[in-house]
């Protein structure tokens, strides 16, 4: 465990295993252990490297701005410390709006680009009274309310996964749980995505309520593959650790397989018979 000076903020990550670089980004109030079940299974093939973006998990004291475009900055400012040149990035959520936002600004950094079922690149839309509620639950530590309301709107009720993720969220700093919030809301990059040309894995629950836009994301995309896991909802980390795991090794391996990309290869080897 460990910390880097990092753009003015003080930020936690871990770093293990060895071979070609993978960056890890949990979602909006999560932290880095949301990849706990996800990362032994790879860093003995990779070099794995989970952040904590400022002001969430053990980053939670580290000052703003709490944004989209900062927490991309933070991360190529991370590899640069740890002396990373090219990385695979692998974002959640909140996360996989960072990834967005790195394939659209920092294409010649990046190997390949994970988006782990990631906020609608047009904007988090909801009610302001929802996110105003949430905030008076959040300033008033109500766990239990928060509990609730994640098992409700999560797809699903883990109660061990809900309770470490409410945990996490009561942690963050306030400037995280509004300013990230507003980042999410504010964020425009569904026109540009076509610009993405970053061999891109974008990785859905079928049980999510965000499926419907990682699947108009996901069309938009310039160079990418899709994989829906039934039965799962937003946490997929957490409810199918094992089996995204394997899903992103596959992809590490062998990049993006899409029905234009098998007829080229059915061409190709046809001809050169």
């Amino acid at each position: 465990m460990s910390y880097a000076s990092i753009n003015g903020a003080d930020l936690f990550y871990e770093d293990s295993g060895v071979g070609e670089a993978l960056i890890f980004q949990h979602g909006y109030t999560s932290s880095h252990d949301c990849w706990e079940g996800v990362i032994p299974a790879l860093n003995s093939r990779y070099r794995c490297v989970a952040l904590d973006c400022r002001g969430a998990g053990e980053s939670n004291a580290a000052a703003g701005p709490n944004t989209i475009e900062q927490y991309a900055a933070d991360v190529i400012a991370l590899a640069d410390h740890l002396g990373i040149g090219r990385f695979t990035y692998i974002g959640l959520s909140m996360g996989g709006g960072v990834g967005f936002q790195l394939g659209l600004t920092q294409a010649g950094r990046l190997e390949k680009l994970v988006l782990v079922a990631p906020v609608p690149a047009d904007g988090v839309q909801g009610p302001e009274a929802g996110f105003e509620a949430s905030l008076r639950q959040w300033e008033a530590k109500e766990r239990e309310a928060m509990l609730r309301q994640r098992i409700i709107t999560g797809g699903q009720p883990n109660p061990e996964y809900l309770g470490r993720a409410v945990d996490r969220t009561l942690a963050v700093s306030r400037g995280h749980f509004v300013d990230s919030w507003r980042s999410m809301q504010g964020f425009r990059a569904g026109a540009r995505l076509a610009q993405i040309t970053t061999p891109t894995l974008m990785v859905a629950g079928a049980v999510d309520g965000l499926l419907p836009s990682n699947l108009a994301d996901f069309q938009r995309l310039g160079n990418a593959t899709l994989h829906v896991f039934s039965r799962v909802g937003h946490g997929i980390p957490y409810e199918a650790p094992g089996q995204l795991a394997a899903v992103i090794a596959d992809f590490l391996e062998h990049g993006v397989i899409t029905f234009a990309t098998r007829q080229a290869e059915l061409r190709a080897a046809t001809a050169a018979k």
